[in-house]
């Protein structure tokens, strides 16, 4: 029961955030200059012009009559036509989209939640030893270097001088999928890859100073046992947590990098539809955004008390 209320209460807060996002979305749309209609028209159209175009388009009514049946129509999933091309439903748009970016995302977060454990784990047990130096260099770097530096140097080095991936998407592959995803992939999974790593360090540094870590070793533990069973099932806590809130924020992060490789995914339908000023696109894929990042979080509240007795006990 109290974790049902926990579930209904985070609902509750996502419910809020949604509708301030969508606010916040609407209002900066809104007094943003020019329009939707003006746009269409063309710089060379006449003022009566555009303005019939904006009726025809609803523009000319007050925009919070506006922004209110976006959230009724929102709340049935319903997000209108887009304005641009051949004016097809948003939700097609969406659902067109969202596969990609969910593949794209979802192959960046696991690979960057496998080699982040993995490097963060052995620089903990090699501490203050050349495995150590050269993975927390890595991850300084991984850190510090922004994708769209990062981008151009891998698709430099990878597809134009060797030669062994692709530039970008292409309709008429030759290959798998995965061929074609590959540098994006990375790309995406680098920065948190290292977070994720210095993350892992710090928490089995610390956790490796516990007193039943110490016990266990006393014990006669073996080492692999020691840090795979005990030492890891507490530390990677606060990693689970981190993994979470770095797949909500990949989900959005890899809009540029689909702009950039020409995927055909949610975030290049929503930087055209920016281009474009396509409000029914953009609010739908900023709503779709925010939706995923407090699910996703969610899952990741809900998955903690499985790993940890202790919050459990603490719920019940």
């Amino acid at each position: 029961m109290q974790l049902l209320k926990q579930i209904l209460l985070r609902l509750s807060f996502g419910v809020v955030s949604l509708l301030f996002i969508s606010f916040v979305t609407f209002v900066a749309d809104e007094v943003a200059p020019g329009d939707a209609a003006t746009i269409q028209a063309g710089e060379k159209a006449r003022a009566e012009d555009v303005e019939a175009l904006r009726r025809r388009m609803g523009l000319d009514r007050p925009w919070p009559i506006r922004y209110v049946e976006f959230v009724g129509n929102a709340v049935r999933l319903d997000f209108g036509n887009s304005y641009t091309g051949a004016r097809e439903p948003v939700s097609k748009i969406i659902l067109r989209g969202l596969s990609m970016t969910l593949r794209v995302a979802s192959l960046a977060i696991l690979l960057a939640a496998g080699l982040g454990i993995l490097l963060g784990t052995i620089a903990a047990v090699r501490q203050n030893r050349f495995a150590d130096r050269a993975v927390l260099t890595l991850s300084t770097l991984g850190v510090t270097v922004p994708n769209f530096v990062l981008a151009p140097v891998l698709v430099y080095i990878f597809a134009l001088q060797l030669d062994v991936l692709p530039q970008t998407w292409e309709v008429n592959r030759v290959a798998p999928d995965f061929y074609y995803l590959l540098l994006p992939v990375v790309i995406l999974a680098l920065r948190p890859m290292a977070m994720l790593t210095r993350l892992t360090r710090a928490s089995v540094v610390d956790t490796m100073q516990q007193e039943f870590v110490r016990l266990a070793v006393a014990k006669g533990v073996p080492p692999l046992r020691l840090v795979f069973k005990h030492v890891l099932r507490n530390a990677l806590l606060p990693v689970v947590t981190a993994i979470g809130t770095s797949f909500g924020f990949l989900l959005t992060g890899s809009f540029i990098v689909e702009r950039a490789f020409v995927i055909p995914g949610l975030g290049r339908e929503a930087i055209e539809a920016i281009q474009k000023r396509d409000t029914p696109v953009i609010q739908a894929t900023v709503l779709l955004a925010g939706a995923l990042f407090i699910l996703v979080n969610l899952l990741v509240d809900l998955l903690l008390p499985l790993l940890d007795p202790r919050i459990r006990e603490a719920q019940v």
